[in-house]
């Protein structure tokens, strides 16, 4: 059984939990789907045949985290199966991390466990006003050990102490406010602006959205250094003499769209400003 999905149109991929009647739990066999989905994803976005990616699920709830059966199977692990079986989630979640294009979580519902885990590793997080959040580890004696150093960073230090110890559930609200989630929504028109997110996501140009991304997570490792300050030297000169960059300038300044935006229905940029 297909534990998820992956349909891509015109450059977009729609990777898709679809274990909805249990919460899209995760489980052994989901993650090693999702972890070959990227795989896939990770070459198309390299070539640029991949654009965005979506991150959603079927159902009630956006995933409940880990799956009970799962859990009870993994009583009888020893520490090298969980330190192998904690390794395939990891894999998960940096594959999800790095993924080269621009990704959107689209959060409709629950998102407990390791699915917290999910939406901070995507770098855009849209939720519908019925979505809630929890790290809720604590409360059967674990830890977000394996998810905590993405939440951590869209948290910060001092929010992740108090909700990965005291394992509260957050609101939409609540979640928007800790900068977990980037657009909180009306349940019906939460569609309607993953779309729009889209659309914005894709009159920017492929090329300088994946050095951009590669930039963002260098510079997060040392933001005051020599090196860090040649690299980002380094990458704005490349962008600009290189095809796209050209083609980028050439279109602001002759008020067209740019090559890659010529499929799409968004402003360009002159458009937008007038």
């Amino acid at each position: 059984m297909a534990y998820s999905t992956l349909i891509i149109e015109e450059g977009v991929a729609r990777l898709t939990l679809n274990r909805p009647e249990v919460h899209n739990a995760f489980d052994d066999s989901l993650i090693a789907e999702l972890n070959a989905h990227l795989d896939q994803l990770h070459t198309l976005a390299e070539s640029g045949d991949v654009r965005a990616v979506v991150l959603g699920s079927e159902g009630k709830s956006f995933s409940a985290g880990a799956d009970l059966n799962w859990m009870k199977r993994m009583v009888d692990y020893d520490l090298e199966d969980n330190v192998a079986d904690s390794r395939k989630l990891a894999a998960l979640m940096h594959g999800l991390d790095t993924l080269p294009c621009p990704t959107v979580c689209r959060v409709q519902g629950a998102a407990f466990g390791g699915a917290v885990g999910l939406a901070a590793c995507c770098d855009v997080v849209i939720a519908s006003g019925k979505a809630k959040f929890c790290l809720s580890e604590v409360k059967i004696g674990l830890s977000p050990a394996v998810i905590s150093p993405y939440v951590q960073r869209a948290l910060g230090e001092r929010q992740m102490r108090r909700y990965a110890l005291t394992a509260e559930v957050m609101d939409a609200e609540i979640a928007l406010a800790l900068g977990l989630v980037h657009l909180v929504v009306e349940h019906d028109k939460l569609d309607d602006e993953v779309d729009a997110m889209l659309a914005t996501l894709l009159a920017g140009s492929p090329q300088a959205q994946r050095a951009t991304k590669a930039l963002m997570a260098t510079v997060a490792q040392a933001p005051d250094s020599d090196a860090t300050r040649e690299h980002t030297c380094q990458v704005i000169a490349k962008l600009r003499v290189s095809q796209e960059g050209q083609e980028g300038l050439s279109s602001f300044f002759e008020k067209r769209r740019p090559a890659w935006a010529e499929s799409n229905n968004t402003p360009h940029a002159s458009e937008r400003r007038s």
